[in-house]
């Protein structure tokens, strides 16, 4: 990448002429303000000859958007403007799905708004809805138009007035943006295979193996099972074309500034369309360089910051999601470090602490999450953790060699342990998941599955097993819903869904089990949500308190960091988050038996006279000066 040494040029004229003196100010006073950003990207991937056309291209790109915004959105800029925190509130809490598992079309989740919101939720993802290849499509991911809807969800202009529907409500819309990628039967690539050569130079396209051979010996294999090798000979196109997740997926070629083009008027569309949240799908993979694993370079969040600049030019309501899945110590640079600070993503998934929260559950024993998660280095106070139970995706049992070590295991063998678990192929174990993409050489197993079948829910064969299991789902939410940040909620999870067992009977479902844990939303559950007495009453119940106590909780801003306390008892996660109204305590006891938490500890900590906030009650003394926790207790600490 090059380095950025030149003093940054004054912007470019905007296309103003005849508009409104204030409108125009205000675009001018964004361009001034976000220039440098968008200068310094482009001239570290580009240089700065083409960052100069570049720049000129996007910069118009932004006055047109901005010109075509609607009045209800420049209102929503300048209200996101003045409270750039919006995303940290305490009361962002979210719920993602497939539009037609949820409620069958755009319409229909117009009208299922009101189930959200007796949730609590204020930030709806739903998954890929552009129009995507027909047949199999990597559940939406492979995208044949990013200017339409599928025609079975709607149109664009319900997406607009779904949009409006939600900003009503107080609640944000959020869409996946495909980044690395477009299908084989986008206009895109069905251009270069007829010979154009300005789209054949929009993708990585070799006229024999030299370099594919080159490249594939340091690149992973996404998807061993049903799509080896990272390269696809297309006869059409007289070459091999780059393919990372599957050979009608071609990834795109980020070297070429007009790609970058395309994509800036993409996300400006979809932000005037109403959209609040991109979820930067792929994000890891857009910049290729020999002899690496071609994740991470240091050209994806240059050119990350050129998105962001371009945006907070035109739609400043907007923000970026990263999606990137990547080693902990990998994944802070997606939401900025060092020179990108605060130009770059907004939101990532915090999947570590995902996959640590089945750890504990499996393994009974919190020393290796506290270890794990008490290593990240601090996210910037403007960051924010996406957090999550589990998502659309498997479950990667994503545990680093040298954390296992830390605590006295091994990586292979607690990776092991943890797939043979959340199978059922671990004596004892309750859970009921399936595996996904085993890797023969390595041992590596995936998890499909939804939170209910595998925390046991599905598994329970006695009153007594069930009543552990929906505690233990408690729990696991309770951690995910008090870290801080945004919780996410996996559609059908709020009600103790357990997995699809037809999910193979769907035409292009057969060879991806992960569709087990897509399943359309029980609509017999949903009627009982309120009986207590049933499973999805008490899950969805369990669910609402915490999402209620987390909106009055302002310690739980995502602004503010958590960290680990100490580890007195090996079942009983603390995490602690200072805040200036005081400290927030979490107390996790992660197994089926009572644990105690000694009484000195909670005094060193200043909770002795500590309120939980999930009950309102007062901590519970036992007469031998100690906390006793029950089977999977869930506390959340604030001291008066």
């Amino acid at each position: 990448m090059a380095p950025v040494t030149a003093p940054v040029p004054p912007p470019p004229a905007l296309p103003t002429s005849g508009w409104d003196p204030e409108r125009a100010g205000m675009l001018q006073a964004r361009l001034e303000r976000w220039w440098p950003d968008l200068w310094s990207g482009l001239v570290a991937v580009y240089g700065e000859d083409r960052a100069a056309q570049t720049a000129s291209e996007l910069v118009t790109r932004a006055a047109r958007a901005y010109a075509r915004r609607p009045d209800r959105l420049h209102r929503r800029d300048l209200e996101r403007m003045l409270r750039p925190d919006w995303l940290q509130e305490p009361s962002m809490v979210g719920y993602a799905a497939y539009t037609e598992r949820f409620a069958g079309d755009l319409r229909g989740v117009g009208e299922r708004l009101g189930y959200l919101e007796e949730l609590g939720v204020t930030y709806l993802h739903l998954m890929p809805l552009l129009r995507p290849r027909d047949g199999d499509n990597d559940g939406g991911y492979a995208v044949a138009d990013y200017r339409e809807v599928r025609a079975d969800l709607g149109t664009m202009q319900d997406l607009t007035a779904l949009a409006d529907s939600l900003h009503e409500r107080g609640m944000s819309l959020v869409l996946d943006l495909v980044l690395n990628h477009v299908a084989r039967e986008h206009e895109w690539a069905r251009k270069a295979r007829e010979g154009v050569l300005r789209y054949r130079s929009y993708f990585h396209v070799f006229p024999d193996r030299r370099l594919p051979d080159a490249y594939e010996r340091t690149l992973p294999e996404v998807f061993p099972d049903f799509a080896p090798g990272n390269f696809t000979w297309d006869e059409e196109l007289d070459g091999w074309v780059w393919t990372t997740f599957n050979e009608w997926q071609w990834d795109v070629n980020w070297g070429n500034p007009d790609v970058l083009v395309e994509y800036a008027q993409v996300v400006l569309d979809l932000a005037n369309r109403g959209v609040d949240v991109l979820r930067l799908d792929a994000i890891a993979f857009m910049w290729k360089r020999l002899g690496t694993d071609c994740q991470g370079q240091p050209e994806v969040h240059a050119l990350t910051q050129v998105l962001r600049a371009v945006t907070r030019i035109a739609c400043p309501a907007v923000a970026f999601k990263a999606e990137a899945i990547v080693a902990p110590t990998k994944l802070l640079a997606y939401l900025g470090e060092r020179e990108h600070t605060g130009k770059v993503s907004d939101l990532a998934y915090h999947n570590s602490l995902m996959v640590q929260v089945w750890s504990m559950l499996a393994a009974r024993d919190v020393r290796l999450a506290a270890h794990a998660l008490g290593s990240l280095p601090p996210k910037p106070a403007s960051a924010t953790w996406l957090t999550y139970l589990r998502c659309h995706d498997d479950i990667g049992w994503a545990i680093m060699d040298e954390d296992a070590a830390a605590v006295g295991v091994t990586g292979p063998g607690h990776r092991h342990f943890l797939a043979d678990w959340y199978s059922g192929d671990f004596w004892g174990s309750p859970a009921r998941g399936l595996v996904f993409q085993f890797n023969p050489e390595t041992g590596d197993r995936r998890t499909s599955g939804t939170a209910a079948s595998l925390v046991g829910i599905e598994g329970a064969g006695t009153p007594e097993q069930l009543d552990l299991a929906v505690a233990a789902l408690r729990l696991a939410h309770a951690v995910v819903v008090g870290w801080g940040g945004i919780p996410v909620i996996w559609s059908g999870d709020e009600l103790g869904q357990v997995n699809d067992p037809d999910w193979a009977s769907e035409p292009g479902h057969e060879d991806d089990n992960r569709w087990a844990h897509r399943p359309r939303l029980d609509l017999g559950a949903m009627a009982t949500r309120h009986d207590r007495s049933t499973v999805s009453g008490r899950v969805f119940g369990d669910l609402v308190g915490l999402v209620r106590a987390r909106a009055a909780l302002p310690h739980l801003h995502g602004s503010v960091e958590t960290r680990i306390g100490p580890v007195d008892d090996p079942g009983v996660l603390v995490t602690l988050r200072e805040h200036p109204l005081g400290r927030f305590a979490g107390v996790y006891n992660v197994t089926p038996q009572e644990r105690v938490w000694p009484g000195w500890r909670v005094h060193e900590l200043g909770l002795d006279a500590a309120v939980d906030a999930l009950t309102g009650q007062p901590l519970a003394w036992h007469p031998d000066g100690d906390v006793h926790l029950p089977p999977y207790a869930a506390l959340w600490l604030t001291t008066p």
